[in-house]
């Protein structure tokens, strides 16, 4: 079983319960005077340089933000939730980071609370955020929609809640079901199966491209990896 990896810095932060809870977990016990807090964080140090094999450094995954919609964002290592930043409506300080669904730091600007989470996560003090390991689907989905995030964000398109946009016009809609990805274009009906969230939005951007006009009366499953667009053709994003 790993662990994660504790700074002496993150350490300093918890009460002396927590300590006593973190050192538990990792089957340290100290041997000095319990009853200080510097006690056990140098007993967990200690631990981790003596045993780091057990022992995984969150921040050596880089996160990936999420905006779920201007008011809530999700930050990711992977496929792991590590935070969230809400708006209420405070008037000086409105912006929120949650972590487990509870107010850890609150801020005047949203770019405050971006970078309150980014110094914590990566010096290891931001709180662990819990995991449900039964909520696959959930997991699932949200994987699924960090995929189509990133590859929109490549072309300026958002995503809304009935499909992906360009400005206020809507493109169609991609999505993973049944293994298998697959795109529709806001005129079509039919799903057309594709490798990956890459090449599905990639074929929303050469479909609506104005210098390729002729290919907006191809149907998707007709587009190419060697129709190119203002966007270049498919080839270029693979290779």
């Amino acid at each position: 079983m790993t662990h994660r990896t504790y700074t002496q810095q993150a350490l300093r932060r918890y009460t002396l319960p927590r300590l006593k809870t973190i050192a538990a977990e990792l089957g340290v016990t100290p041997t000095l005077d319990k009853r200080g807090s510097e006690t056990w964080i140098n007993a967990i140090i200690a631990h981790q340089s003596t045993h780091p094999e057990k022992f995984i450094t969150p921040a050596s995954i880089p996160l990936t933000p999420i905006e779920i919609s201007f008011y809530n964002h999700e930050y990711y290592a992977g496929d792991k939730l590590i935070a969230a930043i809400t708006y209420d409506n405070d008037l000086t300080r409105p912006w929120v980071v949650m972590v487990n669904d509870k107010e850890i730091h609150r801020a005047s600007t949203n770019i405050l609370c971006h970078h309150y989470i980014c110094s914590h996560y990566k010096d290891g003090s931001l709180p662990v955020q819990e995991q449900n390991a039964t909520d696959t689907n959930s997991t699932t989905e949200k994987e699924i929609m960090c995929q189509i995030f990133n590859e929109c964000k490549k072309y300026g398109f958002e995503i809304v809640g009935d499909g992906i946009y360009n400005n206020d016009v809507k493109l169609g809609e991609v999505g993973f079901s049944g293994g298998t990805w697959w795109v529709v274009g806001a005129t079509e009906q039919e799903r057309v199966s594709c490798q990956s969230a890459l090449v599905a939005v990639w074929r929303l951007a050469v479909a609506q491209t104005p210098r390729h006009t002729e290919l907006l009366n191809h149907r998707f499953e007709m587009l190419t990896p060697m129709n190119s667009s203002i966007y270049g053709s498919i080839n270029e994003f693979l290779n």
